[in-house]
């Protein structure tokens, strides 16, 4: 079919320069079948039927929240019309990558089912753009402030259960200095930087810190001020990721205490993306934010 040799092109991209996610292959093999699902004509019941499952499991499959089965990625080529045998090879062959474990799965112990496709997510997006109201975002905290962020949030967890964490959290900074390394534009509430985290010198390490990750080309940071008011309140943490395969939506990730929701409406999304641009727009500018940075460090002694 016509249509089938883009989206073959697609598959391929991924196929050839994998990006190390299986959260996002899945997230790319269940775009795919969405838009050949569409440009058939096909509706989810039709489509549930063809792999003995639910309209809820077609779903799942298409928003990438489920473990991708060949046979059912086969029939539902099948039903869409792909029968080119190298089309059919390259889905197939990307659905298994799609079951792979990701380098944090050696974690699992610590790491909670809910903030595993995050770190998926984050592995290959090409922008991430984060609010933070009550700690420095994970991706730009010193080894020993997560060690006091971890003893916070997890008091009763033995401290070996604790240094696997905060060993989890220094592994996951690395993608900041990848050779494809993601945008990181953080915008951090004042809250955030002068709520006191292990002792003086922590605090003294971490600021220096955000004052050198902010001279990075691939980060811009901005601090929003008490004087920001009511708009900085938006809830809680916010986190939007964006993808370079443009078939694949901005996702919003809202952390709770035990769990996460994944936004990817486009109403959702767009309701944050607009949220933080205003965030931005009246937060500190990135050269002003850094003086702010300063300014705190200097009243440390």
């Amino acid at each position: 079919m016509a249509a089938g040799s883009s989206h073959s092109l697609s598959i391929k991209r991924y196929i050839e320069h994998p990006k190390g996610s299986p959260t996002v292959l899945r997230l790319v093999v269940g775009s795919q079948l969405r838009r050949l699902r569409k440009e058939c004509g096909i509706d989810l019941e039709e489509a549930a039927k063809a792999i003995r499952g639910s309209t809820a499991k077609v779903s799942r499959l298409e928003r990438g929240q489920g473990a991708c089965e060949e046979r059912d990625i086969a029939d539902l080529l099948t039903l869409y019309g792909v029968l080119d045998e190298d089309e059919r090879a390259d889905f197939l062959a990307l659905t298994r990558q799609t079951n792979t474990r990701g380098w944090w799965h050696r974690y699992s112990d610590v790491l909670p089912e809910w903030f595993e496709r995050h770190l998926g997510l984050e592995e290959a997006a090409s922008v991430i753009r984060t609010y933070e109201v009550q700690f420095v975002p994970g991706l730009l905290q010193t080894e020993e402030y997560a060690h006091a962020v971890t003893r916070l949030c997890h008091p009763h967890a033995s401290a070996q259960e604790n240094d696997r964490r905060v060993r989890l959290r220094m592994e996951r900074q690395a993608l900041l200095t990848r050779p494809d390394a993601p945008r990181l534009w953080a915008v951090l509430d004042e809250a955030a930087l002068r709520r006191p985290l292990g002792d003086t010198e922590v605090m003294r390490g971490q600021l220096r810190h955000l004052i050198e990750a902010a001279r990075r080309p691939n980060v811009t940071l901005q601090v929003a001020p008490f004087e920001t008011g009511g708009l900085a309140a938006v809830g809680g943490p916010v986190t939007i990721l964006r993808f370079p395969e443009p078939d694949l939506p901005d996702i919003v990730y809202l952390e709770q205490l035990t769990s996460a929701l994944y936004l990817d409406k486009e109403e959702d999304v767009d309701h944050y993306l607009s949220i933080m641009d205003r965030l931005c727009a009246v937060a500190e500018t990135p050269v002003d934010s850094v003086g702010f940075l300063e300014g705190l460090l200097e009243r440390l002694g």
